[in-house]
């Protein structure tokens, strides 16, 4: 891999630096777009913006589940796709000589929670203590405006590079993947792949994640006036009982005999969540339905199918609790179906990275074996394509007060800067 100009190198890195102000505002704009499931809209023209602001030429990508069927990574959708289409752009040199690459980041958030929590509104960003703080603002607004930024440092430095980038925004990263997998079925297969996912609370290079599955049980049970509740279901009881039962699996599935080497030395990596509840009417009356939403987690080694089948045991055998008698039980898989995958460590990108980020920063991208899931596996498992998943510093993603740091952030930007200039090659802008 030929090494990049020095002068180029420190003309990009000054670029990135004059930039700082720019990232920020960027930034700021994308979180003010409460963009959670089915209201991405906003965040998605704002990503149009950004586009045409680079002096590129946006265009949509549809995620269509119809268009996709039978493919492997495809998720159940939990909700129709209609004006939510994903934001795509692409850069195409004078002369290609380098390789090309694909940046991709996700503007879908997870809800805020409990907002009163928040010292500040979630979607009112802020800086505090050199933290940017707001709901998506780690997860993962700050990598998107990061790689657009290392773009956009390249033009200021007079250069562009030398071989075909394209930039996708995509939705539901996550709940399904679906829109990560659209761009890759609509885009020509680059030569690699960078998503500036966060690290958990440093900068990290992921090398591995788990895969995922969810699951939504709903409990029907028979309502009485509580003066009479012995003659009752109760669907709330009944679904815990369910899920409880979840509990001795999710041991089961973090033996040591069931964890791959990857995640060796990680403690707990393969998480059954409790995410959502919802059920009954009134405080006097034995409830009549409950439906209880599990995120399932896959190690390296197993598949989703697995899970999937084993979730259709565990969930048939807890029906027949003598709790559960005269209830129905209805399971449905929506959202992830997601297999786990690895992230190599000695791909030419993840060593670029690496570099890139030393160069960049003076520091050292931390391996992260994830116990979470991005849309990297897509490119890896369905496509081939080396990726490198690696990003800044973000806390309490998921959680209140999430905040990513502002030095950490610029780093990020100077590393794809650099790394984007000598993996693609640059030319004269």
């Amino acid at each position: 891999m030929p090494s990049l100009d020095p002068g180029a190198r420190r003309a990009i890195l000054d670029a990135c630096d004059s930039l700082r102000d720019d990232s920020l505002d960027w930034l700021f704009r994308l979180v003010r777009c409460p963009s959670t499931l089915g209201n991405e809209a906003g965040a998605l023209n704002e990503m149009e913006r950004l586009y045409r602001h680079l002096g590129l030429d946006p265009f949509r990508i549809p995620t269509d589940p119809e268009a996709m069927a039978g493919h492997p990574g495809l998720s159940p959708p939990l909700i129709p796709y209609a004006g939510r289409d994903n934001v795509a752009a692409i850069h195409r040199p004078r002369a290609a000589s380098g390789r090309s690459l694909l940046l991709q980041g996700h503007v879908d958030v997870v809800p805020e929670g409990a907002a009163d929590m928040w010292e500040t509104p979630p979607y009112a960003p802020s800086i505090r203590n050199g933290r940017i703080h707001g709901r998506g603002a780690g997860d993962m607004k700050a990598g998107i405006v990061s790689y657009a930024m290392a773009f956009a440092a390249l033009k200021r430095a007079g250069l562009q590079p030398a071989a075909e980038v394209q930039m996708a925004a995509v939705i539901e990263e996550e709940c399904t993947g679906n829109g990560a997998l659209a761009a890759m079925l609509a885009l020509p297969k680059p030569d690699a792949v960078i998503i500036p996912e966060p690290g958990p609370g440093v900068d990290a290079l992921y090398t591995a994640e788990v895969g995922v599955v969810w699951a939504w049980v709903t409990v029907s049970g028979r309502p009485a006036h509580v003066r009479d509740m012995q003659a009752g279901v109760n669907a709330i009881e009944a679904a815990g009982i369910i899920a409880a039962a979840f509990k001795d699996y999710e041991a089961e599935r973090n033996r040591a005999e069931h964890i791959a080497a990857e995640f060796h030395g990680v403690n707990h990596p393969v998480n059954v969540n409790l995410g959502t509840i919802e059920g009954g009417e009134w405080n006097s009356s034995v409830a009549t339905r409950c439906r209880i939403g599990l995120r399932v987690g896959v190690m390296l080694g197993y598949t989703a199918a697995e899970t999937k089948r084993d979730i259709e045991r565990l969930v048939a055998q807890a029906s027949q609790h003598e709790r559960l008698r005269g209830a129905q039980v209805k399971l449905e898989f929506k959202g992830f179906m997601a297999d786990p995958c690895t992230f190599p460590r000695d791909t030419e990108i993840s060593t670029l990275a690496r570099r890139s980020h030393a160069d960049a920063t003076g520091g050292t991208l931390r391996d992260y074996p994830a116990t979470g899931l991005t849309d990297g596996r897509h490119y890896v498992l369905y496509q081939g394509t080396p990726c490198a998943v690696f990003g800044p510093d973000a806390q309490d993603i998921h959680g209140i007060d999430e905040n990513v740091g502002v030095e950490s952030v610029h780093g990020i930007t100077r590393s794809i800067a650099l790394a984007m200039a000598e993996w693609c090659g640059v030319e004269r802008a």
